[in-house]
């Protein structure tokens, strides 16, 4: 299958649920080491899905940590190495679509993410408040 034709259904995922074209080219170059011009090039020359991951200038080693089900099979026990980076790129777009903050999607080892300083606000948790019930004659 060719890269080409999957794209656009990967950005109409994420753009139907309010999301944007450059956080899929964002999750893909973390993915695979593609820059811009790269990404551009592999969608114009219509590489396979193996093409476009073989010629991946530099896939990324935290890859590895990304786990969870994508169409009811663990990624992270995927032995062909093809099927699993195509299952790695669903698994980051799914996410996204799910509206998982960017900077969570991209996998960083837990050291780097407690010595890194915090750099999204957190939104203040929900609090309820109930009016008094009226009296029951």
């Amino acid at each position: 299958m060719k890269f080409s034709t999957v794209y656009p259904l990967l950005v109409n995922k994420v753009t139907r649920k309010g999301r944007t074209q450059q956080e899929v080219d964002a999750v893909i170059q973390w993915l695979t080491g593609y820059d811009a011009a790269g990404l551009a090039g592999q969608l114009t020359q219509q590489s396979t899905y193996e093409t476009f991951f073989d010629m991946a200038p530099a896939p990324n080693p935290n890859a590895a940590l990304i786990t969870g089900v994508v169409c009811g099979v663990r990624v992270e026990t995927l032995e062909d190495p093809l099927v699993r980076n195509v299952r790695y790129l669903d698994k980051l777009v799914d996410e996204l679509a799910k509206g998982k903050a960017l900077d969570k999607v991209l996998r960083t080892p837990k050291q780097a993410r407690e010595a890194a300083p915090v750099t999204t606000a957190r939104r203040a948790p929900k609090t309820w408040t109930t009016a008094p019930r009226p009296a029951r004659d």
